[in-house]
Formats: structure tokens, sequence, C-alpha cells
């Protein structure tokens, strides 16, 4: 089976950008953290850069400017692919959502909307045209996954699970985001060796996106961004070098991570994985 590029269904987080104050300086970070090299895609005649980060090539996010410093907090987003903007929003809407910017061509790449969830948690819709998504992903220096953290995870199970039919199961360790069906379609695409690799994951692993959780004690409501790393000492080492901060570490049965933020002070974790020894 030919492998295919990356594609993602309708409901699948799929795409990652950082908005930044200074994008120079996010491209030096990031860059020297994870190996990033840039491409400048900025739409014509727009206020703001938009710079696509790519390891070995392949698209790994994006770094986004914001028009007047302080305008805007340094973040990191995450988008849910959908097949039409406009009726999701609506759908969305009807269930509790406010429209933060609405439908609207991010030039031939694709139609992006941003929203926040009736707990007020920011997301944001992407229509796929060319840019496709996310192409490098789980490998060192790229995106592992997004995590949503909320106050009330009864309340945004329910949201999510009716906005884009996702499945909330609980795995002991954590509760898993499932996108039922994506396991099939990345073993028909762009994946095909998937269930062999992950054999001794737990069923429906295949279809997993991301993971709920409480938020911590001051901690507000939001979208989390994961990214892999080789090693997370040498990952702690080159933030703190690079003028970053490093927030707090923590390990379990199968990685190591640090929570650490940019210059700017968008947040993040840099994740390790390290199996128990006798793991095959």
């Amino acid at each position: 089976m030919t492998q295919q590029p990356r594609t993602y269904p309708a409901g699948v987080t799929c795409w990652i950008n950082t908005d930044q104050p200074d994008v120079d300086a996010a491209i030096e970070f990031y860059g020297g953290l994870f190996g990033w090299t840039f491409e400048d895609a900025t739409p014509p005649d727009s206020p703001h850069r938009y710079v696509i980060a790519q390891l070995h090539g392949r698209e790994v996010g994006a770094i986004a400017g914001t028009r007047e410093p302080g305008e805007r907090e340094a973040r990191w987003n995450t988008y849910v692919a959908v097949d039409d903007a406009e009726a999701t929003t609506a759908r969305l809407v009807s269930l509790g959502a406010t429209v933060v910017s609405p439908p609207a061509d991010a030039g031939p790449s694709g139609r992006a909307a941003t929203l926040t969830d009736p707990e007020g948690v920011e997301f944001r819709l992407w229509q796929p045209r060319t840019r496709l998504g996310v192409q490098a992903t789980n490998e060192p220096g790229s995106w592992n996954f997004s995590d949503l953290h909320s106050g009330d995870v009864t309340a945004a199970a329910d949201f999510y699970v009716k906005g884009f039919g996702w499945s909330i199961d609980d795995l002991g360790y954590g509760t898993a985001i499932r996108a039922p069906g994506y396991g099939d379609h990345l073993a028909a695409t762009s994946d095909p060796e998937i269930r062999s690799r992950q054999s001794a994951a737990p069923e429906g692993f295949e279809d997993v996106i991301g993971g709920l959780a409480p938020t911590d004690d001051g901690e507000p409501p939001h979208w989390h961004v994961t990214f892999t790393v080789a090693d997370r000492d040498e990952a702690v080492a080159s933030v703190e070098r690079l003028g970053g901060t490093v927030l707090g570490t923590a390990e379990d049965d199968w990685t190591r991570n640090a929570l650490v933020s940019d210059p700017a002070g968008a947040r993040f974790t840099v994740s390790q994985f390290a199996p128990p020894t006798d793991w095959d």
C-alpha cells in the first residue's frame, strides 16, 4: 500500500499555530528547540505575518503574528477539521458556542473560523483546501496531541460529543478523546501499520486524538498542546538556553514530560516517550 499525505476527517484535530507578538523571536526560539525551518505564507494584504513551520520538509504548524504588541496573549491554538465551516459553525452555536471570527478564506489553503465553547475556551475550525493539516506528527520535534483542560469536564464532554461526534473514554490513567473511525482512515491512507504498531494499546486507541482533563488550581481552561521530544532533559535545557521558562516536570509509566513556556509566555508541554523496559 502506498503511503498517502496525512489527511484529517471531519471532527479530528488537524492543525496548530501560535499567536506571537514577535514572529522573528518565535522563529528563533522554536527553530532552536525543535529544529524547524520556516516558510512565509502571509496572505496578500494581511495585516500580520503567517509563517509555516516545517520539520524535514513536512509541515508541523505555524507562527502567526499579532497585529499590535500586547493585542493578544501568546498562545498555542488547536484546529478541528470540518467539511463545511459555515454549517459546523451554525451547529456549534446552537449548542452554546460563541463565534469570535466567522468562517473566512485563508487564501487558497482553506477556510477557518474561531469560536469559544460554552466555558469560554477558544478553538478553531479548519476546512482544508491545499493545506491538508499537520504532516509530521508523533516524532521528535512535532505535535503529539492537544488536550482540553476544562473546569467542568462533564459539560465540556457533552458539548464536544454533540458538536463533533467524539467519544470520551476513561482509560484508567486518564480520559481520552476518540474520533470513531479515525484509525480506519489512517490505516487506509497515511499510516497503514498503525494497528500492528499499537497492538499492545487498549482497544480503540488508534482513534484517540487527545485527552480531557480537569484544570489544576488557578489554571484557566484551555486547549493545551504537547510536542514529542527525543529527550525531555535536553529539551528543558534548550528551552532555558533559548529564553523560555520551565514551569514543571513530571514522569509516569510511559512518558517524561515538562510544562514550559516560550519567551512570549505561550505554554506547551514537551514529552519523551519512555515505556517500561519490558514493553514490547
